[in-house]
């Protein structure tokens, strides 16, 4: 039974995709249709009043992006975190770290070390973490129908990971989690723990990528552990980041086409921590899908 059932979902993941292209192949996807914002458990959301947003005083953004791809659009950005703001979120999530959880269905939650082992810290928007909020809507440009989810640090030891999974989940009613930053917090001394996207396309030469990504080894058949070279000037499919701390990468959720369809470049995974303690922190932003 438990062999039928590795089967199964073995189908599932190769060939769902492919056959619902093929059996859809010519049709135009449909828009979704503009509607009112669904009820939300504000909590889970970061929004600042009027009063409180003109009373914040952040300091001036010092970091520096770099375009991957367009298409889904990811960005890598350095130096998204100050020293001194990394050290902060360090100090208020050590009390509230707790085992890490996961959803299929974004209601009921169930741990599965298997698929999610970590430490995750739901941390108090304290006047730090309300500029790096602030900082994460500026990066997006201020988008109307758009709110940062509530941040929350991950921690992860030897042998820890997130196995490939999406952020986006179901675009219910034109609404969604529209994109997201992965931040990394603390990753001194560290070996493993980089953040893999094995659909997501690279173009750009190596000697000002290596410092961030996993670059492919020259004398290797499968270079860079999982990416892949057909031809020279060709891309380079599979890209892992690696673990930098103060250095963040954002990517879309969803197609700008107003349909709802997700990235599948967008499926990622936290790959296995070999030494040392990895410290990430999670910025998603919940929202209208674009038309």
């Amino acid at each position: 039974m438990f062999s039928y059932l590795l089967a199964s979902l073995a189908f599932v993941f190769l060939f769902y995709d492919p056959v619902t292209k093929y059996l859809t192949a010519g049709q135009e996807p449909q828009r979704l249709p503009r509607t009112p914002r669904p009820q939300i458990n504000e909590s889970l959301l970061a929004i600042e009043t009027g009063n409180e947003t003109a009373l914040l005083n952040c300091s001036p953004d010092a970091y520096s992006v770099h375009i991957l791809s367009k298409a889904p659009l990811v960005v890598y950005i350095e130096n998204f975190l100050s020293l001194d703001e990394r050290k902060h979120l360090l100090q208020i999530s050590e009390p509230l770290f707790e085992p890490s959880t996961f959803t299929n269905d974004g209601q009921q939650t169930r741990r599965d070390i298997l698929i999610r082992d970590s430490e995750v810290a739901l941390i108090p928007r304290t006047h730090i973490v309300r500029c790096i909020e602030a900082r994460a809507r500026s990066f997006q440009g201020w988008r109307d129908d758009l709110w940062i989810e509530r941040l929350r640090t991950q921690r992860y030891g030897p042998g820890q990971h997130y196995t490939h999974h999406f952020d986006w989940g179901s675009s219910a009613r034109g609404w969604g989690r529209l994109s997201s930053f992965m931040v990394w917090v603390e990753a001194d001394d560290i070996e493993g723990g980089g953040t893999e996207f094995p659909r997501l396309q690279r173009n750009g030469p190596d000697q000002h990528w290596c410092r961030w990504v996993e670059c492919p080894n020259p004398d290797s058949a499968n270079p860079g552990g999982g990416e892949t070279k057909k031809e020279e000037g060709e891309p380079i499919t599979g890209v892992i980041f690696k673990a930098v701390p103060g250095n963040a990468v954002f990517w879309e959720n969803f197609r700008p086409d107003g349909t709802g369809r997700g990235w599948q470049e967008a499926w990622h995974a936290g790959l296995p921590v070999k030494r040392g303690i990895k410290v990430g922190l999670n910025i998603w932003s919940w929202g209208r899908l674009s038309s």
